[in-house]
């Protein structure tokens, strides 16, 4: 394959600064303008986009995000997280300690240790407690929603003889379900 070359015109004091250029980093005017435009076109920079007094100060400007950053993490890890690994201690604080001698905390342990089973049945019963509080929680709740429902269907009936009255306004099935749900529970 044949080399083909062309010209283009540029000022002299431009020429004179490329040849430097070129002398500088010992290659070919080609060599030194591919590579030139393979910088730009790699890192998607514009040889006229303005980067400020120089590179330094987008340095410093990143290096202020990111300390902010940093700044951030450690605030969430102050009050997010520490305080949630502290609660985690509490409820492993209270755990059986090793004894001198004695066979590991873990299941492996060939002999049953009361006082880690006391621990761990006492765990238990707390979980099954919490458990049921949740649920009961639960329940208040949709019976609070049921109430609040069926107290918003009663009315006032006010009567020209006589004293006003409340008259709850549901058909006799809804009635009659609300009657047996209530008695099955």
């Amino acid at each position: 394959m044949k080399i083909q070359f062309a010209r283009i015109n540029f000022l002299l004091e431009t020429v004179n600064r490329f040849r430097i250029f070129s002398k500088k980093h010992e290659k070919t005017h080609s060599e030194v303008l591919e590579g030139m435009m393979d910088f730009f076109d790699k890192y998607q920079l514009s040889p006229f986009q303005d980067f400020g007094q120089n590179l330094w100060d987008m340095e410093a400007n990143i290096k202020r995000r990111i300390n902010a950053m940093i700044g951030i993490i450690k605030d969430i890890e102050k009050s997010q997280t520490k305080p949630t690994t502290a609660m985690l201690e509490l409820l492993f604080e209270h755990s059986p300690q090793k004894k001198q001698g004695q066979a590991p905390l873990l299941m492996e342990g060939k002999k049953s240790d009361p006082e880690r089973d006391m621990f761990f049945k006492k765990l238990e019963e707390a979980i099954v407690l919490e458990k049921n509080y949740t649920n009961l929680k639960r329940d208040l709740s949709q019976i609070r929603t049921e109430f609040i429902n069926l107290l918003d269907k009663v009315e006032l009936v006010k009567s020209s003889f006589g004293k006003p009255r409340l008259q709850l306004d549901i058909t006799p099935e809804e009635f009659e379900q609300l009657k047996m749900k209530l008695k099955s529970e």
